[in-house]
């Protein structure tokens, strides 16, 4: 096992090493620093006089990657692939725009993401995994069918819809909770249980319906006539056959999912005023602010290469015939 985590350690640094070039040729080759100073300058005509002083106040009047004019190891770390890139490997980001630093930012405002994401994710597999049981258990029955047309009416609904929706419904016409905004504490509950319940409600129709296809095939394999011809009751072989066998195409996709709890659901932070990650990239897109956009492409990679190390992980705790060599 610890070789093989090794191993994937070893792979994942090529890895978000191409993430970080290919993002910043996206940003500094494709869109030059010229291009970024004349869009936060925001007038038709700049002249080379402001672009400069932009650049030179920013850090990005440097060479792209070789610095010829420096001296020793300048000539690589007096660039701009240094200063504004490679040095997000060591947890550096940077300053925004407006001048706060983005890692403060970030763990700043982790806590509000994760108290909309954790729930939302933890109460969502809950309830879609047994709800999905259930349409299984009872498959080719009315409660099957008519289960199977919610889902797909659920999933053929945009979240917008439920976004709106649920915010006009309990929150302007029942008063029941805050409509948006965010509170630390105790007092958290009240702006975090609509976005949840949200969250929860719009993912039932896709992940239910596809988590019934996946417990569907499981049924007809060998395994579970063997266990049926052994005398379990039809209960006892989903839960303790079907279920777990079942969990690895369901860990597969889970693993998509966990980037998201650290950097939060774009649209649910937006509308309901959640300051969270989310909330910040959707800031820092329509303000164009080039620095916070690109550590959050950098740690949504990082997050993303831990959840499928995590995942393979866990395949060895659902399936005891895995094992990493």
């Amino acid at each position: 096992m610890l070789a093989y985590l090794l191993r994937r350690l070893l792979y994942a640094i090529p890895i978000l090493i191409g993430v970080n070039l290919i993002t910043f040729a996206l940003f500094f080759v494709v869109n030059t620093p010229d291009d970024m100073a004349r869009m936060q300058l925001g007038v038709k005509r700049v002249t080379p006089e402001a672009i400069a002083k932009w650049k030179v106040e920013r850090g990005y009047d440097k060479p792209l990657f070789i610095n010829s004019q420096a001296k020793g190891i300048g000539v690589l770390t007096d660039t701009v692939l240094y200063t504004k890139s490679a040095r997000m490997f060591v947890g550096d980001f940077g300053r925004a725009e407006d001048g706060r630093d983005i890692a403060r930012e970030i763990t700043t405002r982790m806590g509000p993401s994760l108290a909309i994401a954790l729930p939302t994710f933890i109460l969502g597999l809950f309830v879609t995994v047994n709800f999905a049981l259930l349409l299984a258990f009872f498959r080719a029955s009315y409660l099957d069918f008519w289960g199977v047309v919610l889902c797909v009416a659920l999933m053929s609904i945009s979240s917008l819809f439920y976004i709106i929706g649920g915010q006009f419904l309990i929150s302007k016409l029942w008063r029941l909770v805050p409509i948006s905004g965010f509170s630390g504490g105790l007092e958290a509950w009240k702006f975090v249980i609509l976005p949840v319940a949200i969250g929860v409600i719009s993912g039932i129709g896709s992940s239910a319906r596809w988590y019934r296809t996946i417990f569907l095939e499981e049924i007809g394999k060998d395994y579970v006539r063997t266990a049926r011809a052994k005398g379990l009751s039809e209960l006892i072989v989903f839960i303790r056959h079907v279920l777990r066998n079942a969990m690895i195409p369901i860990l597969t996709g889970v693993v998509v999912v966990i980037p998201l709890l650290f950097m939060g659901s774009l649209l649910t932070e937006s509308f309901f005023g959640i300051p969270g990650l989310g909330s910040y990239t959707i800031d820092a897109i329509n303000a164009q602010d080039f620095a916070v956009v690109r550590a959050m492409v950098f740690i949504g990679s990082v997050l993303y290469i831990i959840g499928l190390m995590l995942t393979d992980i866990s395949y060895t705790f659902v399936d005891p015939r895995i094992r990493f060599e």
